[in-house]
């Protein structure tokens, strides 16, 4: 099974610190971000990578290279415009192959074992969901038996964590250039074919400065 890295954002948020370094390689205690995810990747067995990106992201190859001081194959999908997060897999979808692949958001921080992924996948998604943090309140969808559903008002819902497993034919009929992959999910969902689970584990969406010090601060009490 491959990995994808989603790693094509500005990070407009964290400027200045994303004026000149890409959001990706923006440190937390010491260490770029998406190390973390290469290494919690490494340790659940996954060798083969994709990390797609645009803005500086030549000094995310130069960095990190083909993966081989990681343990792992790096491959990478540059694009040269914004193509959002739907179109940016569909670009990677020839590095990915035709089996289902794990994808995970470049800009979180969490300790999720990714080897919980490392399983056949029955549909055409299957979602990490976690708790609703105080920047989203009103969350993104329902987790029920195992299934994913759009939030409906009125009902506990929770926010999709950045971490997915997605198979290639949710991509069918899809065109290259930019769209969000969340048209996709909700499709797939209405269809019955997209599974979840939730997370109870930590996990930072690092958009902001303050979040960036919330790593920070859950880093330093490992030590």
């Amino acid at each position: 099974m491959k990995a994808m890295i989603l790693a094509a954002g500005k990070g407009e948020r964290l400027r200045p610190l994303t004026l000149h370094t890409p959001k990706p390689l923006v440190r937390a205690a010491g260490v770029p971000l998406i190390e973390y995810h290469l290494r919690a990747l490494t340790r659940a067995g996954f060798t083969d990578v994709v990390i797609n990106h645009a803005w500086l992201g030549q000094q995310i190859e130069d960095y990190l290279g083909d993966g081989e001081r990681f343990g792992l194959r790096i491959q990478y999908s540059p694009e040269g415009e914004p193509l959002e997060t739907g179109g940016g897999i569909f670009k990677a979808l020839p590095l990915l192959g035709v089996e289902p692949f794990v994808v995970v958001n470049g800009d979180i921080f969490t300790d999720y074992d990714f080897a919980n992924l490392r399983r056949p996948l029955h549909g055409r998604a299957h979602l990490v969901l976690v708790d609703n943090p105080p920047h989203h309140p009103s969350g993104d969808f329902l987790l029920h038996d195992g299934q994913v559903a759009d939030a409906v008002a009125g009902h506990a819902s929770l926010t999709y964590s950045g971490i997915a497993v997605l198979n290639p034919a949710l991509f069918a009929g899809c065109q290259a250039g930019a769209f969000k992959l969340a048209p996709l999910l909700r499709s797939a969902m209405a269809e019955g074919t997209v599974s979840g689970e939730r997370f109870a584990g930590r996990w930072v969406d690092v958009g902001t400065h303050e979040r960036l010090a919330e790593v920070e601060r859950l880093l330093q009490d490992e030590t």
